[in-house]
């Protein structure tokens, strides 16, 4: 007898022990040669169910058993936890197979620490900002609300008073939709009930301009919370909305350069117009390119992808309020080209043939060398130019080759598969630009930039005009969100950031690209190609990433989920012009051709820089260059291309500084340019040439 209870008590110990201890099984797949398509699925058994998956992947939410989108080559890691709180970590690793899926695998980690540097936020490290993401309220949408509805949403009848405490799940409202079909509002929250909409009142009408352009027009009720609560991604990290070093490095510089420069972005517009329309030029000044041809070269070094597809992101994340940040970014940014196309042209060398060689390189080496800071200026400018070279080959290359293949592979299926025939292509249509040189890459510039800004700024404003009853609360929603933004965008910081940071990326004021272009220009006089710069964020920021974020506050996109980048600018467009997108399509990859050809040049200087002056050393760095744009058409190299990318942000860290220290020598030039201006010693050509030249 005492055998046999003994027996059973071992068994009861033996089961219930090995109920209590988890036991997980992993599948990891790779379906395909295609990168970030990787996926990883859990069996787990034993514990008290249920269980609770925390993945490193933090879009994958707490409850999901499979994890996908993983990058082939990277460690992931997940920690089941079942209802007793015992937990398993296991760390994942979907195996690599492709050479694409190797490349990015590779490049991922190094992406991640590069952003790590360039997007540290110094103000949350020292404890002056808290950049976690707080909510006050949590608000209650009608139910079957979304973007783009044509219903309407009439609140019938309150179920629960205002002011009363209500659970999460609880029924709070009966609503009625299109005036037949009852659907039940529940909290989505614990807390105190606030009603945002009277019984009997409407929620939401799609023919009602004011409800479709007014952010988070669709909700019904709030519910406070009894103390903030911090928002979280979907595997229960903390949200947080960082202030990044590199946009910090580069608006603090715009402002100071605005500041030191006596608000030159103001007050020089209109002298810049007037040199940019060829009042002043000089036909035996020493260059390469007339001042326009300069202008437009460097604009289409940054006028792209980043003032299509950039400017939706941006939205979606920010809101219409990122809008107006955007534009005060773009201003500041003015007076940084100002500052360092000055430079480039002052410390450019032209050789016995005439081609000219400059831009930071230039500036920072021998600017400093000057003030007897030999060493820093040949250690900043030998960084720049290795930057340069990595920014060209990819965020000025591959990226623009990759992105314009699939937008147009989009529009028209039968590119689907043919990347490689794509890519061949562009290089030749490239290649017969850059052989040429800088006055071959001014020529074509100077014929598509126009153009193609023309076709996108009529569009924009098409579709602008047909929705012109929308420009109150179109301009309502920006000036609100721009200063009274939901928690969901990050409040203001987070508003404020993200135009910010839009505008840095997308105009690349402080980057120091467009003075090598600039450099090129023909005056005898450095500020006159400072003043022709200074047009270009306004161009590409104040007016092109304007009138894109004005397009979707306009149609209301900037309300539409789960859609981003060039997909939800096109289906702005597509909405008031039904064959736009074909167009757009067409006008992407005229905005990627001419940033090709743009950053062939100023990786050409760079390269130079290190390697020589020589002929040979240019035609061997243009074949590499055209090698890369098959590559980027062809492969999806994902983290390779970001970290391509990223280096055209880091080049601003070398050029800045200089700008910094050489910021004085620029305000005396300003002076001495400025007296020459009102003296009548500048050239300027006769009204009756000019009028004789445009006709």
């Amino acid at each position: 007898m005492r055998k046999s209870i003994l027996s059973l008590l071992f068994c009861v110990f033996f089961l219930t022990t090995y109920a209590q201890n988890l036991d997980v099984e992993v599948q990891v797949e790779n379906p395909s040669k295609v990168i970030n398509d990787g996926f990883a699925e859990l069996q787990v058994q034993g514990g008290a169910p249920p269980y609770q998956y925390k993945w490193s992947k933090q879009d994958t939410p707490l409850d999901a058993p499979r994890a996908e989108g993983l990058i082939e080559g990277v460690d992931y890691t997940v920690t089941v936890t079942d209802a007793n709180n015992n937990s398993v970590t296991k760390t994942i690793k979907v195996p690599a197979k492709a050479i694409t899926e190797h490349f990015n695998g590779t490049f991922a980690p190094i992406v991640e620490s590069m952003g790590s540097v360039l997007f540290w936020d110094p103000f949350s490290a020292i404890g002056i900002y808290d950049p976690v993401v707080y909510a006050d309220i949590k608000r209650v949408a009608a139910p079957n609300w979304e973007a783009r509805t044509d219903s309407r949403f009439l609140l019938k009848e309150w179920l629960k008073a205002e002011g009363e405490r209500v659970e999460e799940g609880e029924p709070i409202a009966v609503v009625l939709q299109d005036g037949e079909e009852e659907s039940i509002a529940y909290a989505n929250a614990t807390g105190t009930l606030e009603y945002l909409v009277k019984e009997g009142g409407m929620i939401y009408n799609s023919e009602n301009v004011e409800d479709v352009i007014e952010q988070g027009a669709h909700y019904l009720a709030a519910i406070r919370y009894d103390q903030p609560v911090p928002l979280l991604h979907p595997n229960g990290d903390l949200q947080k909305k960082d202030i990044p070093f590199i946009v910090i490095w580069l608006v603090l510089g715009a402002l100071f350069f605005t500041l030191r420069m006596g608000f030159i972005n103001i007050r020089g517009f209109k002298h810049a117009l007037d040199l940019a329309k060829g009042k002043y030029d000089d036909p035996n000044a020493p260059g390469q390119v007339t001042h326009f041809q300069a202008l437009a070269t460097a604009v289409s070094g940054t006028v792209g992808l980043g003032n299509i597809a950039g400017v939706a992101v941006a939205i979606s994340l920010g809101g219409a309020g990122a809008t107006l940040w955007m534009i005060l970014a773009g201003l500041l940014g003015m007076s940084s080209k100002f500052v360092e196309c000055t430079l480039g042209v002052k410390y450019r060398f032209i050789n016995s043939e005439g081609r000219v060689f400059g831009g930071p390189m230039n500036y920072l080496r021998y600017g400093l060398e000057k003030r007897n800071m030999a060493g820093l200026g040949k250690f900043l400018a030998v960084f720049f130019a290795i930057l340069a070279i990595g920014a060209s080959f990819g965020g000025g290359n591959m990226f623009q080759a990759n992105q314009s293949f699939v937008i147009l592979a989009g529009e028209f299926p039968a590119l689907v598969g043919n990347g490689f025939i794509f890519g061949v292509v562009v290089a030749i249509l490239v290649g017969i630009v850059i052989i040429g040189g800088i006055s071959s890459i001014a020529k074509v510039t100077g014929k598509i930039v126009p153009i193609m800004a023309a076709v996108y700024i009529v569009g924009a404003l098409v579709v602008i005009g047909v929705n012109i009853e929308n420009i109150g609360p179109a301009f309502a929603a920006i000036w609100d969100g721009a200063f009274s933004p939901s928690a969901l965008k990050g409040g203001v910081i987070g508003v404020l950031i993200v135009g910010f940071q839009r505008a840095a990326f997308s105009n690349e004021a402080g980057v120091g690209s467009a003075a090598i272009a600039h450099s090129a220009a023909k005056t005898n006089n450095p500020p006159s190609e400072g003043f022709v710069a200074l047009l270009e964020p306004f161009i590409d920021t104040v007016v092109v990433c304007t009138l894109t974020a004005l397009v979707l506050i306009f149609t209301g996109m900037h309300e539409v989920e789960g859609v981003g980048g060039v997909e939800l600018t096109s289906t702005a467009f597509g909405s008031v012009i039904s064959w736009f997108p074909y167009v757009l399509a067409a006008a992407v990859f005229l905005f990627a051709f001419s940033t090709m050809i743009s950053w062939s040049y100023y990786g050409m200087r760079a390269w130079t820089f290190l390697f020589g002056k020589s002929k040979n050393m240019e035609l061997l760095y243009k074949a590499l260059f055209l090698v890369f744009v098959v590559v980027g058409a062809s492969v999806s190299l994902g983290a390779v291309l970001d970290f391509s990318d990223m280096m055209i942000l880091a080049m601003s860290f070398p050029n800045i500084i200089g700008l910094y220290i050489m910021s004085g020598e620029v305000r005396k030039d300003l002076r001495e340019y400025s007296r020459k201006l009102k003296a009548g010693e500048l050239f300027h050509k006769p009204e009756k040439e000019r009028v004789k030249k445009a006709s």
